[in-house]
């Protein structure tokens, strides 16, 4: 059970918040609080494990309070704002995720849809953040629970069926903690002319968009945030929504078109990278190139075994370079990489492959 701090001068919003949030298994509010003062006494007595903040608040705005609470006391912040312009900034701030607040006509299920996308898709680092965070003064209410979540094979939502007949090149790229900053890295140093680059992040909903502008701002790919039925081009990528699996389909004319599936979370995660990988061992089999990058869990490892077996060409981020080396360590784990190399080759690595180049 995650325990949550919501942070809002509004008494109705508070109210809303708190109602959506506790109807989410996994998370608990344990106290909300109108101000940056008032918040700034509740986390010193409960030490949540995550707060969400609004922007336009009394006495210190959101982005302020932010700022301060970074600086001072590190911790998972999710922004609630009806201010969507501010998504890169409140993300280089330190938020690690974003929630529109509901605009006119959109329905209250809608929203509750949203909170829960996006709080599930940060499961993962708030586990991490749990196991180090300080102690509260005041110990909040301990719920017991048997069950254990169950685990969604690929199966239930994409059957396999390895391609016989290799396609075009193609490039696909699965990552979690630590895969925002690694991937500008990677894309910095990406020319044109690359076959197409389909990504799969683990990424709060509310942020792909604003993420994949960032990508695309550092560099000569044009990255786009997927949508369905786009036909794949080169020297362009697509990154998965963050509350949507991305797969990829091959059309009669051989070219790629992107499809995305709003059904169960998979490996954890919606999106999924063993999703992604295993639709394009469906399309492309031994032709695709796969990345496995930083990130916790092992999400990718079944898919790209797949991928290994029919041919492909699979490449793992190396434990020095990964802030998290968990999913590529699961990946090698299953026998399934070619190639283990420093986050500062792979973008080396990807333009090799796209001319034709054999690494041994």
């Amino acid at each position: 059970m995650y325990t949550v701090l919501v942070i809002d001068d509004s008494p109705s919003m508070r109210r809303i918040l708190k109602d959506m949030v506790n109807s989410i298994d996994e998370f608990e509010v344990i106290a909300d609080a109108m101000d940056a003062y008032d918040a700034r006494e509740k986390i010193k007595q409960y030490e949540p494990d995550l707060v969400t903040i609004d922007i336009n608040m009394p006495k210190m705005d959101g982005v302020t309070f932010l700022r301060n609470l970074m600086r001072l006391h590190p911790m998972p912040a999710v922004v609630v704002s009806g201010e969507g312009v501010r998504g890169n900034d409140i993300f280089d701030d330190g938020a690690v995720g974003f929630i529109p607040k509901p605009e006119a006509g959109e329905s209250m299920i809608k929203f509750q849809e949203r909170i829960k996308d996006t709080l599930m898709n940060l499961t993962f680092l708030l586990k991490r953040y749990t196991l180090k965070k300080p102690k509260a003064l005041k110990k909040p209410k301990k719920v017991s629970s048997n069950e254990v979540e169950y685990k969604i094979h690929p199966d239930e939502v994409i059957k396999s069926f390895p391609a016989t007949f290799p396609g075009s090149r193609i490039i696909a790229i699965g990552s979690s903690t630590g895969g925002v900053e690694s991937l500008l890295k990677v894309f910095k140093r990406l020319p044109k002319n690359l076959p197409p680059i389909v990504i799969t992040q683990h990424i709060p909903y509310g942020f792909s968009s604003s993420f994949a502008q960032r990508l695309n701002a550092n560099s000569e790919v044009v990255v786009h945030e997927a949508k369905d039925g786009m036909i794949l081009e080169n020297s362009h990528a697509y990154l998965a929504p963050g509350n949507m699996h991305l797969t990829i389909e091959k059309r009669r004319d051989g070219k790629y078109i992107t499809r995305l599936l709003d059904t169960k979370k998979v490996s954890h995660h919606k999106p999924s990278v063993d999703v992604l990988f295993r639709s394009i061992n469906n399309s492309a089999g031994g032709s695709a190139m796969a990345v496995v990058m930083t990130g916790m869990g092992d999400d990718g490892k079944i898919a790209i075994k797949e991928l290994f077996d029919n041919g492909a060409y699979t490449v793992a981020q190396n434990k020095e370079s990964c802030v998290v080396f968990g999913m590529p360590a699961k990946a090698i784990e299953a026998n399934a990489i070619k190639d283990i190399i420093h986050l500062d080759e792979i973008a080396d690595y990807i333009i090799d492959f796209s001319k034709g180049k054999k690494r041994k």
